[in-house]
């Protein structure tokens, strides 16, 4: 089978509501498109998480059905402090919320609470070639800092769990970054593969409606200038695991750090200014946290901090800094003070998301000769 090619492009204004393969609805009732998206539950979610994902997805979720949720299936594949991986889950799920997931409109879970994940992956693997997995970029990078003998087969085969994330739901849309497009591209393969080797008419005489198992999901691409940067290099990804702290904002992080952080961050001696330098990578990043936490125009940012010096522009910034996230952490104090409603707020999701896990699950399952339950 010829493996496709994948062109990413942004569908932000997509229309219409094409039904997946294994739901059903009526011409007066047309379903949104489906979006599901989740992070780590690995270390603390900082001010890249926040920008690059969770933030999209509260304007997300008015737009189309979305299920967000708490990756803890993911959060194994390297070393991990097992005594903390419920208590991280816990958090990340309550700043999901204080950043303003709205749970009447998107459903909240935890992955692990939902069970078909896991089910789907192992039937996927069944039809994975291993050399796709050989092929993942961020599979030869972890290892090889690793070294064989401390990496796990998971590290190997957690796209296809990833895979299963996506399929599961039908999602219409993923958002995705750069260092998550391949993956996604694995995910559309193995749903093409996985409907040419037991969909349609093969599906129909297992006892199925035929027809393709999987819906491909398409990308979503951010908008331009969601993806922070290191406080510490202006040309690396903010990350949970840099070993410094120095490098990122986190969401919980108090007023006193912030300042501290702002102050200490990597800057350069050009004078003024100014987005889009490739000679200046942390000027540009800095630049572009202030818009996207300020709310204002890249045009607006560049016209108000053109011939300001560094010490002012750092001061305005962990201002601008503070005053977004303090609101963010005030409900998140709200939240983890109730114990209770949190765990009915992931119960709630979890079961709402099996109602539709299950019926994919059931099909492939069907299509693939098991014998019924």
């Amino acid at each position: 089978m010829r493996r496709s090619s994948l062109s990413f492009r942004c569908l932000c204004s997509v229309s219409g509501a094409e039904m997946g393969p294994s739901e059903t609805a009526t011409a007066q009732t047309p379903r949104k498109k489906r979006v599901v998206s989740g992070v780590q539950p690995t270390g603390s979610i900082h001010l890249g998480n926040y920008l690059g994902a969770i933030k999209n997805w509260v304007s997300l979720q008015d737009t189309y059905e979305t299920l967000f949720f708490i990756v803890d299936l993911h959060a194994i594949t390297l070393p991990y402090d097992a005594p903390q991986l419920s208590k991280t889950t816990r958090s990340t799920a309550a700043i999901y919320l204080a950043c303003g997931i709205d749970t009447s409109k998107a459903s909240v879970f935890v992955q692990s609470h939902v069970r078909a994940h896991v089910e789907l992956m192992w039937l996927l693997s069944s039809a994975t070639p291993l050399g796709w997995l050989n092929k993942m970029i961020q599979f030869k990078e972890k290892s090889r800092k690793a070294g064989d003998e401390n990496v796990g087969v998971a590290l190997l085969t957690y796209p296809v769990l990833m895979a299963s994330d996506i399929l599961l739901y039908q999602s219409d849309l993923v958002p995705v970054g750069d260092d998550q497009k391949q993956h996604l591209e694995l995910t559309r393969e193995l749903a093409e593969r996985i409907n040419y080797l037991y969909g349609r008419k093969k599906w129909k005489k297992m006892g199925g409606r035929g027809g393709s198992l999987f819906k491909v999901p398409e990308p979503l691409i951010p908008p331009a200038g969601a993806r922070v940067m290191s406080l510490t290099d202006g040309l690396s990804k903010m990350s949970k695991s840099a070993p410094s702290d120095q490098s990122r904002i986190n969401l919980l992080d108090p007023k006193d750090v912030i300042v501290n952080k702002i102050k200490r961050c990597k800057t350069d001696s050009f004078p003024g200014l100014e987005f889009d330098n490739p000679e200046r990578p942390e000027c540009n990043n800095l630049l572009s946290i202030y818009q996207l936490v300020t709310g204002k125009t890249k045009e607006e940012v560049a016209q108000e901090c053109r011939e300001m010096n560094w010490g002012t522009f750092k001061t305005n910034l962990a201002d601008a800094l503070i005053d977004h996230l303090h609101p963010i952490q005030m409900r998140y104090e709200e939240i983890t003070s109730d114990p209770d409603y949190l765990d009915r707020i992931l119960s709630d999701g979890a079961t709402r998301a099996a109602e539709i896990a299950d019926i994919t699950l059931n099909n492939v399952y069907q299509a693939m000769g098991f014998l019924p339950r």
